[in-house]
C-alpha cells in the first residue's frame, strides 16, 4: 500500500514546481514511510509514497517502462491477488519481468490492453499511468473503493491524490466548502456522496470507475457495477460456491513479503478469515498465525446489551483463538487517549468522520504497526450478506429512507433555525437516486426487490464509509489492511443471490454461517452479530461534554450554524438520545465527538464556507 499523487498542467514547466510537488509528496508520508519519488516530464508530474509489502528492490516507483517507442509511467497504490495469473498471460504475450511486484504487472497490462486493463486485476488499487508520447493520463480505482483515488480538474490543468490533503498543498484547489458540502457533512456525514469530495471542486473516482485526461479535458467511464442476473444454483450448489470464492480470496491475500496479521473480534466474519489463514499455514507448516482484538479500559463495568449489541465480545474471541491456535494479544484503548485521537482521525480522512469508531481503529492500527505491517480484517460481510438488523425487520426493511440514519431529527436539531433549509430534501434525493439505479430482473417479488435496493444503498454507501475509515485510520500508520470479503467475485454473487438463500434458515448472514459451519466452533457461527465495539465507559461522554462546552463559548463559523442551546441540552441529558443517529450505536457521546471533530477541522484545514 502507498500514496500517489500527480499533477498535469498544459504548458508549464513542472520541474519549477519541485518545492511543491515535494511538499504535497510529504502530505502522504503515513502511507508510504518507507520509499518515496518523483517523476517530472515537462508539464507532468507524477508522485509516490512507498509502503513496501512486495518485491522491494524491483518494486520502486515511480516505475517507467520504454514500449514500442513510447514510454509509460506508473505509480500505484494496492495490491494485486491475481498478479501471478496475470503475469503468466502478459509473459504469453511477449512481455518480460524484471521482478515480482504488482506494479510491474499492472503497468504492463495497462500497455498491452489500454483502458481495458481494469477489467482484468482481481485487487484493491488505485493507479495513475502517463504516457509521454501523446501525453496523456490514466486514472483508475478498483471496483469495490478500498482504495481512494481524489482529484480536481481546473482551467488547463488537473491534480490527483490519494488524499484530500495533497490536492489542497497543491495550491491549485482551496478548503472551500458551498451548501451542498455543508448538506453532507450535516446532514449525511459521515458517510457521503459517491464521488463527492465535500470541498468544493474536489471530487473522487468511484468504485469500478477510470478516467483520461488528455488535452485538457477529462473523460471518466465506469468499468464496473452492480449487474442483476439470474441466480441459477440450488441451495447445496450456492452453499459451495460461497464457500469456495471467499475461501479463494482468503488464501490470495495472505500473500505478503512482510509480517501479516489478523483482526479478530469473535464475530462470524473475522473468524471465518483466521481459521482460514490458520488451516492454510498449516497445512504448509508456516507456523502459527497472530490475532489482535480491541476494548477500552472497565468497559465491562459498564456494558449494556442492546438489540444492536447482544453481548461483549471477549468470551468469543477466547474460543476462536483456542480452536484456531492462534498467537493472541488484546490491546486496550484508554478513553482519554480515544478523544484525543478524535483529531488525528479528522487529519486522516481530511474531513469529519467516524468519530470514536475512527479513532479507536487509528489507535488500534497504531499498536499493530509496531511489529507488522500487513493485516487482514473481515469488513464487508453485513453490507453484502444481510448482516444488519435493517435487513431483517419489515418495518425498517420497507422504510422508505437510509436504513443507518432514519430521522433528521437530531441533526436538524443542533442547528439553528433556517439553517441549511433544504437538508432533508438533500438527503431524500440521494436516497432516491440511488434505489433508482439498482439493477433488478423482472418478475421478482417485492421483497427480492426490496433487497436489490437495500444492497446499493449499503455497498454504495454504508460501506464505503466503512471502507474509507479502515483505509484511512491504518494507513495513517502505514499498516496495510486487506479486506477478502470485498472480493469482486463474491460481491457479483452476493447481489443476486435470492433473499432465501443468502438468509438460509432466517439468519442474517445465513448462506455464510452455513457454508462454513463445519469449519468453527456451533457458539460462533451461530452467534448473533455484534458490531465493532464502542466505549461505555462514561469517561469518554463526560471528555466530550467538557470539550464541547469550551466549543460552544467560540464565536467562529460553526457555532454560528449550532443552536447552543439544543446542543447543551444532550450535554445535560444524553439519554434523550434513544436511537442511532448513524449506524448501529452512535448516540450522544458520537454527536458530541461529532462536534470536536467538525471544529477542529474548520480551524485546522482553515475551511472557507462559500
Amino acid at each position: 500500500m502507498c500514496g500517489i499523487a500527480g499533477w498535469i498542467e498544459k504548458d508549464c514547466k513542472m520541474i519549477e514546481r519541485i518545492g511543491t510537488l515535494n511538499a504535497m509528496s510529504e502530505t502522504l508520508d503515513r502511507r508510504g514511510p518507507d520509499e518515496n519519488g518523483i517523476y517530472v516530464n515537462g508539464d507532468a508530474a507524477l508522485i509516490h509514497r512507498r509502503l513496501v509489502v512486495i518485491d522491494r528492490e524491483n518494486g520502486k516507483q515511480p516505475m517507467a517502462v520504454r514500449y514500442k517507442n513510447k514510454t509509460y509511467v506508473i505509480v500505484y497504490n494496492g495490491e494485486l491477488y491475481n498478479a501471478p495469473e496475470l503475469r503468466e498471460s502478459l509473459r504469453a504475450k511477449g512481455f518480460h519481468f524484471r521482478g515480482h511486484s504488482d506494479t510491474e504487472a499492472v503497468l504492463k497490462a495497462y500497455i498491452h490492453y489500454g483502458v481495458k486493463a481494469p477489467e482484468k486485476l482481481n485487487g484493491i488499487f488505485a493507479f495513475a499511468v502517463y504516457c509521454a508520447a501523446d501525453k496523456s493520463l490514466f486514472l483508475c480505482r478498483d471496483r469495490i473503493g478500498v482504495k481512494p483515488l481524489f482529484y480536481s480538474e481546473y482551467n488547463g490543468g488537473l491534480v490527483f491524490g490519494s488524499e484530500i490533503k495533497a490536492l489542497l498543498k497543491s495550491g491549485v484547489v482551496k478548503p472551500r466548502i458551498d451548501e451542498q458540502g455543508l448538506n453532507e457533512i450535516f446532514f449525511l456525514g459521515p458517510a457521503r456522496t459517491p464521488s463527492c469530495g465535500i470541498f468544493k471542486d474536489i471530487h473522487e473516482l468511484n468504485p469500478g470507475e477510470y478516467a483520461v485526461y488528455q488535452n485538457g479535458r477529462l473523460l471518466r467511464k465506469r468499468y464496473y457495477s452492480l449487474t442483476a442476473h439470474e441466480h441459477t444454483d440450488n441451495e447445496s450448489q450456492t452453499i459451495e460456491r460461497t464457500r469456495a470464492l471467499l475461501t479463494d480470496a482468503i488464501e490470495r491475500q495472505l500473500v505478503s513479503d512482510v509480517p501479516l496479521c489478523f483482526f479478530l473480534s469473535g464475530g462470524l466474519d473475522s473468524s471465518i478469515i483466521v481459521k482460514t489463514a490458520a488451516n492454510y499455514n498449516r497445512t504448509r507448516k508456516l507456523g502459527r498465525i497472530h490475532t489482535f482484538s480491541v476494548e477500552y479500559r472497565d468497559n465491562a463495568k459498564f456494558f449494556k446489551k442492546s438489540v444492536f449489541q447482544p453481548n461483549s465480545d471477549s468470551e468469543y474471541i477466547h474460543m476462536m483463538t483456542k480452536d484456531a491456535g492462534t498467537v493472541h494479544r488484546e490491546i486496550i484503548l484508554d478513553n482519554s487517549l480515544l478523544a484525543d485521537a478524535l483529531y488525528d482521525s479528522v487529519e486522516a480522512r481530511d474531513l469529519p468522520g467516524y468519530v470514536d469508531v475512527d479513532s479507536s481503529l487509528l489507535l488500534f492500527c497504531r499498536e499493530i504497526k509496531q511489529d507488522y505491517t500487513v493485516a487482514l480484517s473481515g469488513e464487508c460481510a453485513d453490507e453484502l450478506f444481510g448482516g444488519y438488523p435493517w435487513y431483517h425487520n419489515r418495518d425498517i426493511l420497507f422504510e422508505d429512507c437510509f436504513p443507518w440514519s432514519r430521522t433528521q431529527e437530531v441533526r436538524r436539531g443542533i442547528l439553528k433555525k433556517g439553517v441549511l433549509p433544504r437538508g432533508e430534501e438533500y438527503v431524500r434525493q440521494r436516497y432516491l437516486d440511488t434505489i433508482q439505479a439498482a439493477p433488478k430482473l423482472k418478475g421478482e417479488s417485492s421483497r427480492d426487490s426490496r433487497m436489490r435496493e437495500m444492497f446499493a444503498l449499503n455497498f454504495y454507501w454504508f460501506m464505503q464509509c466503512l471502507l474509507e475509515r479502515k483505509d484511512r485510520c491504518s494507513m495513517f500508520s502505514g499498516l496495510e489492511v486487506r479486506v477478502p470479503f470485498c472480493d469482486y467475485r463474491l460481491v457479483d454473487y452476493a447481489y443476486n443471490m435470492p433473499w432465501k438463500l443468502k438468509a438460509w434458515n432466517g439468519r442474517e448472514k445465513g448462506i455464510v454461517r452455513k457454508a462454513f459451519e463445519d469449519m468453527l466452533p456451533r457458539e460462533i457461527v451461530w452467534r448473533k452479530k455484534s458490531p465493532y465495539p464502542k466505549t461505555h465507559n462514561p469517561v469518554y461522554f463526560n471528555i466530550c461534554a467538557e470539550r464541547v462546552k469550551m466549543i460552544l463559548q467560540k464565536k467562529n463559523a460553526l457555532t454560528e450554524m449550532l443552536d447552543k442551546t439544543a446542543v447543551g441540552r444532550i450535554i445535560k441529558n444524553p439519554q434523550s438520545i434513544t436511537t442511532p443517529w448513524y449506524g448501529q450505536l452512535m448516540q450522544a457521546p458520537q454527536i458530541l465527538a461529532y462536534i470536536i471533530e467538525l471544529d477542529y477541522w474548520f480551524e485546522k484545514y482553515k475551511v472557507e464556507i462559500v
